[in-house]
């Protein structure tokens, strides 16, 4: 189904992480992506990154606007999906088959260690092959971002999140997808913060009442009052507010398509 103009699997959590469990017995790899409102701002104003999310093995909806928006439009999916629940969800899968995860970014140096030490604290079979977080003009040169996918393909992961926010983590899961084939990667944004207890998570009620980024921005409004209330908030209005008039224009469920929300 199309949300926001991009292609959105009807999936629960569970489900991902069984997705995920089949092909990686099969020896496939793969990569999600989580997309938010910002996300889909950003999709919808550059065609390039419209095709890196639309073009990834599993695309869930992160944000409730987006849960919002698809539920107008009569074509609801089942649940939110986040990156920083499947950091846990597909970790707990991982411990329990054997395969390695690596965690890639999250910001400060040591945040990547201890998200590991945290995430063997829960599931203390979990091998993790590495935990690094790149300085964060690596991929400035060619030759940082290869230095950084040579240290990911040579720990051999099976499972890797990635956490450099997008599109930067999302174009380096593109070239790592070619290098490492037979594993699965996800696109985490905060999720090794949040993992490593370094950033604070909205309350579970926030989330489901889509008000973690409010939660988030009076943490932190220097950094995000510009992408949150002059860029996403009217994204999110103008989203919903053309579901609504596809939902009234088309009652029975006929001819209804998300309207770019520009």
């Amino acid at each position: 189904m199309q949300v926001a103009g991009v292609g959105v699997d009807a999936l629960t959590e569970s489900e991902v992480v069984r997705r995920v469990a089949e092909a990686l017995e099969a020896g496939h790899g793969g990569r999600i992506v989580t997309p938010n409102v910002d996300i889909c701002r950003a999709a919808a104003a550059d065609p390039a990154l419209r095709e890196l999310v639309c073009s990834a093995d599993l695309v869930v909806p992160d944000g409730m606007p987006l849960v919002w928006a698809a539920r107008l439009l009569g074509t609801p999916v089942p649940e939110r999906v986040t990156g920083a629940d499947l950091i846990w969800s597909l970790s707990e899968l991982a411990a329990r088959r054997g395969w390695p995860v690596y965690l890639l970014g999250g910001g400060p140096p040591e945040v990547a260690g201890r998200a590991a030490v945290e995430l063997r604290s829960r599931h203390p079979d979990l091998k993790v092959c590495g935990a690094h977080a790149p300085p964060y003009a690596f991929d400035a040169t060619p030759e940082g971002a290869a230095r950084v996918r040579g240290m990911v393909v040579a720990a051999r992961p099976r499972l890797v999140f990635v956490g450099l926010g997008f599109p930067r983590q999302d174009r380096l899961i593109a070239r790592l997808r070619e290098e490492l084939p037979g594993a699965w990667f996800v696109g985490c944004g905060a999720a090794i913060a949040f993992a490593a207890g370094t950033v604070a998570r909205a309350p579970a009620w926030a989330g489901r009442a889509g008000l973690e980024w409010a939660f988030r921005l009076v943490r932190e409004p220097g950094r995000l009052a510009g992408r949150y209330l002059v860029d996403d908030l009217p994204f999110a209005v103008r989203l919903l507010a053309g579901c609504l008039a596809t939902r009234l224009r088309f009652p029975s469920g006929h001819g209804r398509g998300l309207p770019p929300a520009r």
